[in-house]
């Protein structure tokens, strides 16, 4: 048999042929006179095995060590390893399909948000904020969280989620305050005063954890990107707020919390900073 004939027997093409020549897979067969290679009976059973073996999802590489073996007992190995990943993967079918049953059943009702598909701890967290206000802002806000949802790890999605539904829907007006400042220059007096009041409704901790450093071309670079320079500098200012806050609390030198004189001493002090 030439090389198209064999392919066409075995139901691959004879590129699959060749590609499996140059992996090792098969080895090289007889060749004419001519040239052309000349495959019998064992090349095509051979053959036929590869193109069992990959349909049962080994990679080639996973094929070229069951053919390595001797009597089956790799393939035996392999084929219950494969077994497993597939049982792996029946489970992650499973609980997206529950996920996407639970959308289905949002969508169907009219609760499903226009960010959704969302977690449902972002689902809640949406939830629980309510309507929101006529915002560019807040519209910023909601698909920088929509965002975070995707990307951050299920494990610490959850821990933001968690601190965030602290803030709940007391960041209103912050929003009519950091919208004010998208003209404004980064000397405006208002944006000490957005600062503050922005520091005042997030929770210890939120400011690195859900924007981390900037520099680095990711997500908080895109952030501040969005935003205009007063509006940018009165979220810096805020995240530094609450880290100073947060190191106050925990050396006892903050007054005790969110309010300590600690923090407002610390605050007064920095103001002139704020504002340069």
């Amino acid at each position: 048999m030439r090389i198209g004939e064999i392919a066409a027997l075995v139901g691959v093409t004879p590129r699959a042929v060749r590609h499996y020549h140059h992996l090792g897979l098969l080895p090289e067969p007889a060749r004419r006179a001519n040239g052309y290679r000349e495959y019998g009976i064992r090349d095509a059973v051979l053959l036929a095995r590869v193109r069992r073996l990959t349909e049962l999802g080994l990679g080639l590489d996973e094929v070229r060590d069951v053919l390595a073996g001797d009597a089956g007992r790799e393939l035996v190995e392999v084929l219950e390893e494969l077994d497993a990943d597939l049982a792996r993967q029946e489970a992650v079918v499973r609980e997206r399909r529950a996920r996407l049953a639970g959308l289905l059943d949002a969508a169907r009702a009219g609760r499903l948000t226009a960010e959704g598909p969302v977690s449902p701890e972002l689902a809640a967290l949406l939830a629980g904020v309510g309507e929101l206000p006529d915002s560019p802002m807040a519209v910023k806000d909601r698909e920088i969280l929509s965002l975070l949802d995707t990307v951050v790890p299920e494990a610490e999605r959850a821990r933001l989620m968690g601190l965030m539904h602290e803030v709940g829907g007391g960041a209103g007006h912050v929003y009519g305050l950091l919208d004010a400042l998208v003209d404004a220059g980064t000397g405006d007096p208002r944006v000490e005063e957005a600062a503050r009041a922005l520091a005042g409704v997030l929770p210890d901790g939120i400011g690195g954890f859900a924007l981390p450093a900037e520099g680095s071309g990711g997500l908080a670079d895109v952030f501040f990107a969005e935003l205009a320079p007063a509006q940018a500098a009165a979220v810096r200012r805020a995240i530094g707020l609450v880290a100073e806050r947060h190191d106050g609390g925990r050396d006892g030198s903050g007054g005790g919390g969110r309010g300590g004189s600690g923090d407002r001493g610390r605050g007064e002090r920095d103001e002139g900073r704020g504002r340069a």
